[in-house]
């Protein structure tokens, strides 16, 4: 069981930041609003956990403009992937008692 534990990465424990990771693994990028509105989270909450992952390089922020508007996007990095990808294996193995 501690083995299991062990296995659990910390960048993942909070609730918006596996929210975020949950989110892009399953989508090819997300806005940043799209975020807010699917977490029911604030733009500083948002924000705060966004510049965490990308400070551990899992995941890249895309800016671009469209009509003319900023649009700031986000997309998980394959190094991101496959920490989640354990994360949740760990989980999983916890949850199986394995």
């Amino acid at each position: 069981m501690k083995d299991i534990i062990s296995k659990l990465n910390k960048a993942f424990e909070n609730r918006i930041r596996l929210g975020i990771m949950s989110i892009l693994v399953v989508n090819d990028r997300v806005d940043f609003n799209t975020l807010k509105a699917l977490l029911d989270t604030t733009d500083g909450n948002l924000a705060s956990h966004l510049k965490t992952l990308e400070d551990k390089d899992l995941i890249e922020i895309k800016k671009q403009f469209i009509a003319r508007k900023p649009r700031t996007s986000y997309i998980v990095t394959a190094y991101g992937r496959q920490l989640f990808k354990q994360h949740i294996e760990a989980l999983e193995s916890l949850i199986n008692n394995k």
